[in-house]
């Protein structure tokens, strides 16, 4: 796509600014090295309008959970592991990392309606020892994991 085509797909708008907005703006774009104030704008709006679709509980979206918990806390693991199991559908991968003073970063990604997302969320981080969570969604959806048509692998007994 030619340069032309690129900016034709794109609309101007103007915003008037406080002075002192406008300072904390292209302090902003310096500081996080955005190649220009528009830049930095449509950053900021694209955040917000996926903030908004929190409220379109039945959209299909991905994102993250992010968990920061006290892994010392008893039987916490066993809880998340089990909340992702039951979520299965949802829940597409999991990342933990331990940190210092028995502290662990987890990272779930996920996919499915935002309104289910939300609950896993709120499930995930009322928990007992978790010290802080939140859902961060993005506007694009992973590829299907199991190919359609093909029936899921054999269920291994466990003893």
């Amino acid at each position: 796509m030619s340069d032309k085509e690129t900016k034709e797909q794109v609309s101007r708008v103007s915003i008037s600014l406080p002075p002192a907005i406008l300072r904390e703006l292209d302090a902003m774009v310096a500081e996080k090295g955005y190649a220009s104030r528009s830049q930095a704008v449509q950053s900021i709006l694209h955040q917000e309008l996926l903030a908004s679709h929190h409220d379109h509980e039945d959209e299909l979206m991905a994102g993250v959970i992010l968990l920061f918990y006290n892994n010392a806390a008893t039987g916490l693991q066993q809880k998340l592991a089990e909340l992702q199991y039951q979520n299965l559908a949802e829940v597409i991968s999991s990342l933990h990392v331990n940190l210092i003073r028995r502290q662990t970063l987890e990272v779930l990604l996920v996919q499915g309606k935002v309104g289910k997302l939300q609950e896993i969320t709120n499930h995930l981080v009322t928990l007992s020892g978790v010290i802080s969570g939140r859902l961060h969604l993005i506007a694009s959806l992973i590829p299907p994991v199991h190919e359609k048509g093909r029936p899921p692998p054999l269920e291994i007994d466990t003893p």
